[in-house]
């Protein structure tokens, strides 16, 4: 923990409900206090570190709530390791990632765990926290999930999808949602039907439909929105919250929506890949369209603004990564010749904060509701707020200099990420991180990476704090 008192001067403070042009004061790693810009009570503050934020946001760095490091998926393994994933987070001015733990079928909900924890010990840049695969829903995982809440592992994901490895029935779906009403967890939904796009990708691949774009073809946007709408019921049946990962189409958004207008703990997320790019980058010849294999699919172009539109009318509430990468040499290649055998997932934990300011200048987003989707409303849903996720008196000082000014162009020759592509290669954004603190640390300071593997902290999360 820094010991050293900080000053961030001369900034405007952004938090998801203000904006004010602040001084930040900065003790024992935690915000101490905050006082208007050239107040007496600012400018009797003295401290060991200045920071000059003059023209430039003051923000609470951000939450990123949906992280697969060193995944196992497909015969391989996610190329960004605890150690290498959260520095390119820090880098891109996120400073708590929730990750997921898997339970491996046939095993326990603790030996997963155990895996998880010993895989990011000592080896984080930033602090972190985990949700829980149920990849094996029975008597014995159920009674665990108890266990598991009292110990701060407040989220259970689920699958509908990935037949054979991940997915789980409905009834399976039924009995840990009813459980997870019971103890306060919240239920995580991969919502595509498994099941029927297992038939398609049969088909296409029988048809000699092998390329990456047939990986969109064949998970339907029906599919998705009828496993949005059956999680739903499913919730509605257990009486219990449910938050649906990785929105992608219009017609899952309209089946959160109507669940919302009907006053349902039922929650969406979307990501930078849904808002920013399309089935274009998945048509891409000469196999490039495999780096932008991910589940659920890339969408066509018209799906956009349907997410905008679910961002800023709160149907949406939350923007994760779903950081899940594999190089396109050796892991994307693995999918040459059939489009089913891609690793699912692309880079994003070091590009989520700017995109998302981009969307501020291009008219999608006000300032606040950028944090309130990067920041707040992550570290609400899932138990870490206000400790993470806003710039208040007792909050961690986990603290992000942007400078809305600048610019820069994304490439894999200048990311931080254990990966030899950008799925937003060439792409001129405006805004940048410039100084991040993690509990009052300086860990990229002026664009220098300052930090360390081991200073991130596991951080137990509380349950749900968003419910209607």
């Amino acid at each position: 923990m820094s010991s050293i008192r900080t000053l961030i001067r001369g900034g405007l403070v952004i938090t998801a409900a203000d904006e004010m042009h602040a001084d930040v004061l900065i003790e024992d790693g935690r915000i101490a206090a905050l006082a208007a810009h050239g107040s007496p009570t600012a400018e009797s503050w003295t401290a060991g570190r200045t920071i000059d934020a003059t023209n430039k946001y003051v923000i609470p760095g951000g939450v990123d709530a949906h992280t697969h490091m060193e995944l196992p998926f497909g015969g391989t393994f996610a190329s960004d390791t605890f150690e290498t994933g959260t520095r390119a987070a820090a880098w891109g001015g996120t400073t708590t990632i929730v990750d997921f733990a898997v339970q491996s079928v046939g095993h326990s909900l603790r030996e997963g765990l155990d895996a998880w924890y010993a895989k990011a010990d000592g080896k984080c840049a930033i602090d972190y926290a985990f949700h829980m695969i149920l990849s094996d829903v029975n008597e014995r995982s159920l009674k665990e999930m108890d266990l598991l809440v009292e110990e701060g592992i407040t989220s259970f994901k689920l699958f509908m999808a990935y037949p054979g490895v991940f997915y789980s029935d409905d009834g399976q779906i039924l009995r840990a949602m009813q459980r997870s009403a019971g103890n306060g967890g919240l239920i995580m939904m991969h919502a595509e039907n498994g099941i029927a796009i297992d038939v398609l990708v049969e088909q296409a691949l029988q048809r000699g439909e092998t390329d990456p774009r047939h990986h969109g073809e064949v998970r339907k946007v029906l599919l998705e929105a009828e496993a949005t709408h059956r999680a739903i019921q499913l919730a509605r049946v257990a009486g219990a919250p449910l938050y649906v990962v990785h929105v992608s189409a219009e017609e899952a958004v309209a089946e959160l929506a109507t669940a919302r207008d009907m006053g349902l703990n039922v929650f969406g997320e979307t990501c930078p890949q849904y808002l920013f790019l399309s089935t274009d980058n998945l048509a891409e010849p000469d196999f490039e369209g495999a780096k932008y294999v991910c589940s659920t699919p890339l969408r066509p172009k018209v799906h956009q603004a349907a997410l905008w539109r679910g961002l800023r009318t709160n149907d949406l509430q939350v923007v994760s990564t779903d950081h899940c990468p594999f190089c396109f040499t050796g892991q994307k290649e693995l999918g040459r010749g059939d489009f089913s055998k891609i690793p699912n997932g692309l880079p994003g934990v070091e590009h989520r904060m700017d995109l998302l300011h981009q969307a501020v200048l291009d008219g999608h987003l006000t300032r606040r509701r950028w944090i309130e989707i990067a920041c707040a409303t992550p570290a609400r849903m899932f138990g870490l707020y206000p400790k993470k996720g806003t710039i208040a008196p007792g909050a961690d000082a986990d603290v992000v200099v942007y400078d809305p000014h600048a610019e820069q162009t994304i490439s894999a020759q200048t990311h931080h990420m254990n990966v030899d592509y950008s799925a937003y290669e060439g792409r001129r954004i405006t805004g940048r991180v410039e100084t991040v603190l993690s509990r009052g640390d300086v860990v990229i300071d002026e664009r220098d990476f300052t930090g360390r593997a081991g200073h991130g902290q596991y951080t137990p999360r509380g349950t749900c704090q968003y419910l209607l």
